[in-house]
């Protein structure tokens, strides 16, 4: 199997022994990494005690015209010299996908992308599999796969034999038991920030927080992945995907059933960010936060080039990334978080001393297209010493919130089914608009900003979106005037402000 980010594409192996001067040959576009795979597989062969034959050794790769990466090519080469070798026989080969690198002694090591191989595979219509023995509870998750894993070549050439089931992976001590999660009631007061979490919880909408540092920007953002509700069946398999082919999937826990959250440092570049790299793209942190949240704390920070990188995912879904050996295309959707201070002083604002204009051109760095994709912009005041002493810890708990925000998704859920949209921020603004009709009366406040320039006609669809969000949480069937005009000033209220300073 061939990978273009998780998009997994079969590659036929053919093996051929002829008369000629000893040697192998391999075609079929491979990259350097595969290209030295006819060392690995000659060493493997006879250090598991089966013969290389002394004949010229022909390997196509086909498609030819597809470039091959990585050493997961390693089993299934190696398996095509043995069987044109009559060490194990041709047959049981047939309608078998075989996935795994070699070392010299002869093990399988695991490889990375082996679950969006496999589900590739089985759409393809294959149904056996042979992968690494530390990749197989990954290749399980499946539906509909046969799969045995194998420790080495040895195995393999047993298992084609038919004299072997497959090796199981050893057990692994249990995992310590993960912490529980971030609680909302850690957070005094900021009930207009609580509630915006809530609503891009619920909607799955971006958010922005403006305040000075301490107020609880972070802790907010940290507590958002606690109120989404679990990932489905087939969300963890396309998060679980993303994350297999980046290489970060723990061995003992191949399904990821909770939304991630990725909070990469302000330092990071684009490549970081969307995804990058040489040949074909990886997947960067706004990939990694498929279905979860990115969290970009002190987001002036970062640079103005990875920031306007995300307009693509927060608009699309999905970042298409092109590089010299193909274009791989991960899907990104995500509810983007960012914080940041009024100021670069990080001060207290009745301390600070800077200019209005360093202020300005310090926020100003969050570019207009961008700001104009967050759905809710909140500013985060200080916190006082009454609002802690009177809460401490006995706020609305993560559990109360995640089970208003389930209801809340469930109500769209059952508005949009038979489309392929779930939640509010899924659907396009002018369906809608057409399908989905708000109460002219309800629209009075939001067209004038329209009208007036206070939002742009991105914008006007976006608070549509909230309004509905927030009738759901309410229970109710369709937004009202209130709910219009809570969403507006979402939309509105802080950043024109915050540069008016």
């Amino acid at each position: 199997m061939a990978l273009v980010g998780v998009e997994g594409h079969v590659v036929e192996v053919e093996a051929d022994l002829a008369q000629g001067i000893p040697g192998l040959t391999m075609i079929g576009l491979p990259d350097a990494a595969l290209a030295e795979s006819r060392d690995r597989i000659k060493a493997a062969i006879v250090n598991c005690g089966e013969e290389w034959p002394s004949r010229k050794i022909t390997l196509a790769l086909s498609p030819a015209s597809m470039p091959k990466r990585g050493s997961s090519f390693d089993l299934a080469l190696a398996a095509g010299v043995l069987a044109a070798n009559e060490a194990v026989p041709a047959d049981s080969l047939l309608g078998r996908v075989l996935i795994g690198e070699l070392g010299l002694d002869g093990r399988v090591r695991g490889v990375p992308g082996v679950l969006p191989a496999v589900l590739a595979a089985r759409r393809s219509g294959f149904e056996r599999f042979v992968v690494p023995v530390d990749n197989l509870e990954e290749a399980r998750l499946v539906p509909g796969a046969s799969v045995t894993g194998v420790g080495s070549l040895r195995s393999l050439v047993a298992v084609l034999k038919g004299m072997h089931d497959g090796d199981e992976p050893p057990v692994r001590p249990s995992r310590p038991a993960a912490p529980p999660p971030l609680d909302l009631a850690d957070v005094a007061g900021q009930e207009e920030g609580r509630l915006a979490v809530e609503v891009a919880a619920a909607g799955g909408h971006h958010l922005f927080l403006l305040g000075e540092p301490g107020a609880g920007k972070t802790m907010l953002a940290e507590r958002l992945p606690g109120i989404l509700p679990p990932l489905t069946v087939d969300e963890a398999l396309e998060v679980t995907a993303i994350h297999s082919v980046a290489g970060l999937l723990p061995t003992d826990a191949p399904l990821i059933t909770q939304p991630p959250f990725q909070d990469p440092h302000h330092n990071a570049s684009l490549p970081a960010i969307v995804g990058g790299g040489s040949g074909i793209a990886r997947p960067g942190a706004a990939c990694l936060a498929h279905r979860g949240v990115l969290f970009l704390d002190e987001a002036p920070e970062f640079a103005p080039g990875v920031l306007d990188g995300l307009r693509q995912p927060l608009e699309k879904g999905w970042a298409s990334i092109a590089r010299a050996g193909g274009t791989a295309v991960y899907p990104s959707r995500f509810s983007l978080v960012m914080a940041a201070n009024p100021c670069p002083c990080a001060r207290a604002m009745d301390a600070c001393t800077c200019p209005a204009d360093r202020r300005r051109r310090y926020l100003s760095r969050l570019s207009g297209p961008l700001l104009d994709r967050v759905d809710l912009r909140v500013t985060v005041p200080r916190v006082t010493r009454a609002q802690m002493l009177a809460e401490d810890g006995r706020g609305e708990s993560s559990a109360v919130v995640a089970a208003r925000v389930r209801q809340a998704r469930h109500a769209a859920a059952e508005r949009y089914a038979g489309t392929r949209w779930r939640t509010n921020n899924d659907v396009p603004p002018t369906e809608l608009r057409r399908r989905w009709p708000v109460p002219r009366a309800a629209l009075r406040d939001v067209e004038h900003a329209l009208d007036t320039g206070h939002i742009t006609a991105r914008g006007y669809g976006r608070v549509l979106r909230v309004a509905w969000t927030v009738a759901d949480l309410q229970g109710l069937t369709v937004p009202g005037l209130d709910q219009v005009n809570l969403a507006l000033g979402y939309r509105t209220g802080i950043v024109n402000q915050a540069l008016a300073a």
